[in-house]
């Protein structure tokens, strides 16, 4: 029998990392479109507490469009909509935006982006870390299971930004780096999860995967993984149903023990 492999999202089920993905996508925002209102935002919050951020709608409104997107340059669609006073409701709205957006201004954000998250990192890099808490419950599960399953990490952020917050977490060592598949090894998680497979030599049949987002699982289904909404991350009622009908496992924090790692 193959060992089981339990894959998880990095953003939204290890780290709570919406407050810092919401300073550095406003500041790329800022350079790209300089004279608009989310300019003038991320001026008056680039120095402001975590918890100013969480309260201003600019950000509580990024943070509903944030199960819609895959990668750093839909941060920058998500921008744009607020930046026109618009919302979307579903999947297919928040394509509809991204397909109208410039490929320049696209390709733009996603470079700037990791430009602007690496200055943060250099500049000051306890300061950058200290807005990425860890996601506690869960993370105290995963040393007391790193001996029954295969742990690995499945995620569109970048390597450097992962290693320094495993290391900050202390869970360095339950993550060799071969069992960390970054933003490079592809755009999608199916290709993610495709890698892993030929990695670790399983069937696909004994992976389980955890995200935060909807369509990521919509995505690796087609490889009969088994696949798990963490509502803990950036998701909402709209993903909840959507998982519960498509027959994925959808749990909370309190649920994740019998969920994520069973018997």
């Amino acid at each position: 029998m193959s060992r089981r492999v339990v894959a998880l999202d990095f953003d939204g089920v290890i780290a709570d990392s919406a407050v810092e993905s919401f300073v550095v996508a406003l500041r790329t925002y800022a350079r790209l479109r300089p004279d608009g209102r989310i300019a003038r935002q991320a001026a008056r919050l680039e120095n402001a507490a975590v918890d100013l951020i969480r309260g201003d709608p600019v950000y509580e409104n990024f943070l509903e469009m944030m199960p819609l997107g895959n990668r750093a340059e839909d941060f920058g669609v998500a921008l744009s909509l607020l930046e026109g006073n618009e919302r979307v409701e579903d999947q297919a709205g928040y394509d509809r935006a991204r397909e109208a957006e410039p490929m320049e201004f696209l390709a733009d954000f996603h470079e700037l982006f990791y430009r602007a998250r690496t200055d943060l990192q250099q500049a000051d890099p306890r300061g950058w870390s200290s807005w990425i808490e860890p996601y506690e419950h869960f993370v105290r599960l995963l040393r007391p299971y790193s001996s029954e399953v295969t742990l690995c990490i499945a995620t569109a952020k970048d390597r450097r930004s992962v290693e320094i917050l495993l290391e900050r977490y202390g869970l360095e060592d339950l993550f060799p780096a071969e069992r960390v598949i970054d933003k490079e090894h592809g755009r999608s998680k199916q290709a993610h999860l495709e890698i892993l497979r030929e990695r670790l030599e399983v069937d696909f049949s004994s992976i389980t995967f955890v995200d935060d987002k909807y369509n990521h699982l919509e995505d690796v289904a087609l490889l009969g993984v088994r696949c798990v909404l963490a509502t803990w991350g950036y998701n909402g009622p709209r993903e909840h149903c959507l998982a519960q009908q498509a027959g994925y496992a959808v749990c909370d924090l309190d649920q994740a023990r019998e969920v994520v790692f069973p018997l």
